[in-house]
Parts: C-alpha cells; sequence; structure tokens
C-alpha cells in the first residue's frame, strides 16, 4: 500500500491543477464565509441567525474544487492512457483506488482545516459588526464552544467525504465532463430538486438521503429539533454516499478495466 500511496502522491504533486483547485478551495471557502458574515444582520436580541453556519457558508462553495480535484485525479489518467501504465504498475485494483482515495481525502483534510479555520476566524472578527454580539446574544465565534467546535470539525469531515464521493462516482464514469457533471449535479442540483417537492414528508425524506443537504446539516448549531436528521446522523448519510460510490467505482474498476 506505501507503494501506491507513493505513486499516487507523485502524480497528483508533479502536475499544477490539484493546486490551484486546493488554493481555489481555501479562497472560496474563507471568501464566502467572511462575505455572509458581513452582510448577513442581526439587529436585534434573539434574531434566530446560526452564526456559526453563515460563517462556514463557503463549504457549499468551496466543495465544487473539491470534486474537480477528485474528477481530475482519476479523469486525467483515462485522457492521456496514463491509466494502462498505472493499472500495469499497480495490478491490485482494489489497492490502488485506495491509494488513490488516501492521497486526494489527505490533500482535501489539509485544505480544508485551512478554509474551515479561516471561515471561522473572519466569522470571529466580521460577524460583530453584523450585529452578533454578545448583547444580542452571540458571544464571539469560538472553536472552545462545543456546538461551534462540532460545526467546524463536521465540515472538514463533509468535504472529505465529498472528495471520496466524487472519486468514486469518477471512477465508474472515466470521462471528465461525464463525472464533473455528474459530481456537480448531486451536489448542487439535486438539492434543488428536493425543494420543488409539493408533499412535506417526501421533501423531508428526499432532504435526509441527500448527500448535501443531510451532510451539511453537521453546521447547524441552533434550532436542531427543526432538522429532518441530526447532525452527525446526516454526515453519516454522507459517508453512506462515499462508501457506495468507492464500492462502485472500485467494482467497476475491476471488471471493466482488468
Amino acid at each position: 500500500m506505501r507503494r501506491e500511496v507513493h505513486a499516487e502522491w507523485t502524480k497528483l504533486r508533479t502536475v499544477a491543477g490539484p493546486w490551484w483547485l486546493l488554493g481555489a478551495l481555501v479562497v472560496l471557502t474563507v471568501a464566502a464565509g467572511a462575505v455572509a458574515a458581513a452582510v448577513v444582520p442581526c439587529a436585534a436580541a434573539g434574531c434566530g441567525q446560526d452564526a456559526a453556519r453563515i460563517s462556514l457558508v463557503g463549504v457549499q462553495l468551496g466543495q465544487a474544487m473539491v470534486a474537480l480535484l477528485a474528477v481530475l485525479a482519476v479523469c486525467g489518467e483515462y485522457s492521456t492512457g496514463m491509466i494502462h501504465t498505472s493499472l500495469t504498475a499497480m495490478p491490485r485494483r482494489t489497492t490502488a483506488l485506495a491509494a488513490k482515495a488516501v492521497v486526494v481525502g489527505g490533500l482535501t483534510l489539509a485544505a480544508g482545516t485551512v478554509a474551515v479555520l479561516g471561515s471561522v476566524l473572519a466569522g470571529r472578527l466580521l460577524l460583530p459588526g453584523s450585529g452578533f454580539t454578545p448583547a444580542h446574544g452571540y458571544p464571539p465565534l469560538s472553536l472552545a464552544d462545543g456546538p461551534t467546535l462540532r460545526a467546524a470539525v463536521g465540515s472538514v469531515l463533509y468535504l472529505v467525504l465529498i472528495a471520496l464521493l466524487s472519486l468514486g462516482l469518477a471512477t465508474a464514469v472515466r470521462d471528465s465532463a461525464a463525472a464533473a457533471g455528474v459530481v456537480l449535479g448531486l451536489l448542487y442540483v439535486f438539492p434543488i430538486a428536493v425543494l420543488m417537492v409539493s408533499g412535506e414528508e417526501s421533501r423531508r425524506l428526499l432532504w435526509s438521503i441527500s448527500p448535501t443537504n443531510a451532510g451539511l446539516a453537521v453546521q447547524t448549531t441552533v434550532d436542531l429539533a427543526d432538522l429532518p436528521i441530526g447532525p452527525w446522523a446526516g454526515l453519516g448519510v454522507a459517508a453512506a454516499w462515499a462508501a457506495a460510490a468507492l464500492a462502485g467505482g472500485g467494482l467497476l474498476l475491476r471488471l471493466r478495466d482488468a
């Protein structure tokens, strides 16, 4: 396994694309969170806003960079024909995919941690100017606060799970454009489609099984009883999607690309 991980790390670090995407993940996540913290108002006590979630809203934008990173890691090899060399050098298909997951997941974990910490810091600095003050019931945003820490850690884990989900789907699809379309559609179009469902029960059910909606529930720190699914259970839904995608992609890699 060590040899396979080293090989995947060598392939990714020698091309520029992944580093641009990781940089964009950090910049977009922090920037979107900072803008939200600066413009969302809390004009009076009990305004009902979720300060932690406002600061971490950029994760919804940054996840696109994570998805594209995973697609690039897989489909780049198919587009260049390098996949044949890779599979010849690493004939154990499942191990090769696991090594790619370790590298992509590890890079996402590192960049995601920086992005989330930057977002929390931006929120701590900017939210008071929008009315999120102790007088309105909002102490300064801090990781020493249990719900805020859970939202921050959960956001990092969510980004890693999105990377693994995208990796599995890209392995199954193989084509860069198609894989990007499938992944981004799942992350952005599916949640919008859920809102268009008329029945309340059906909408809540679809919300609960959406990897984006359910997974990002981990960011919520207020009114948890109103959520269709709990924060950690929602992250578990995202983990189930990632596991299913990797299992399906790994199976196709063994059968189709043998």
